[in-house]
């Protein structure tokens, strides 16, 4: 059985991908600002459809999350034939995929909504957006990790840090300047060196037999 699917959690049909590109799009033309009448009219279809589609506009918001965030793949792997090769592949294959979606207009757009609403009472947008952003990076990465773990490529004690660990290691500061307004060139070769790099600086921090006995283990810390 697959470690992880390519498919996303939310399988959309061809129309409706063409309307949470459009609300992408205004997300990313007007902010906050997105409003079903706005996404019915930009998409050419009727609110009657996206309602009974999405339900509301955070059932929209929610949709148009995880269409972004479906970009971000992990391809499928049988647990008994994993090996090296395949996994520093599926590695360094998720960190191009998020590198290539999180410095894209539509997710800065995105996170900087997102943020700005994050403890403001004004919408639910921050909890979707780490719900089917961050979080489902994990859930789709780390069956790829347990079965690395279990094929003794990989050695930690807790998944969640271990998949903290690669994320973090992909991330640096990336989104942070993105969000601020950083011009950064993130072109396919950049991105391709930096996934290339965090995949390499992850299996030496978590392949097996490579720490020093007397070196902290970063992975196996929680919190």
């Amino acid at each position: 059985m697959p470690v992880a699917e390519i498919v996303e959690e939310e399988s959309f049909k061809p129309r409706q991908r063409d309307v949470l590109d459009a609300a992408l799009r205004l997300l990313v033309e007007e902010g906050d600002a997105l409003t079903m009448n706005a996404v019915a009219r930009r998409a050419s279809c009727s609110k009657e459809t996206l309602y009974k589609w999405f339900g509301d506009r955070d059932g929209l918001i929610t949709a148009t999350v995880r269409w972004q965030a479906s970009k971000v793949a992990v391809a499928p792997v049988e647990r008994g034939r994993l090996d090296a090769a395949s996994l520093r592949e599926r590695l360094k294959q998720f960190a191009v995929n998020w590198l290539r979606v999180i410095s894209s207009d539509t997710s800065i757009a995105l996170n900087r909504i997102a943020v700005s609403h994050a403890g403001s009472g004004k919408s639910k947008l921050g909890q979707i957006v780490l719900e089917n952003g961050r979080l489902a990076m994990g859930r789709r990465l780390k069956p790829v990790l347990e079965a690395g773990r279990d094929r003794n490529l990989l050695a930690f004690d807790d998944t969640e840090t271990a998949f903290r660990t690669f994320f973090g290691l992909i991330a640096r500061d990336v989104q942070i300047r993105l969000l601020l307004g950083d011009r950064l060139t993130l072109g396919a070769a950049e991105i391709a060196r930096d996934a290339e790099r965090a995949t390499q600086q992850f299996l030496r921090l978590c392949g097996p037999q490579t720490a020093a006995p007397d070196a902290p283990d970063l992975v196996k810390r929680r919190g």
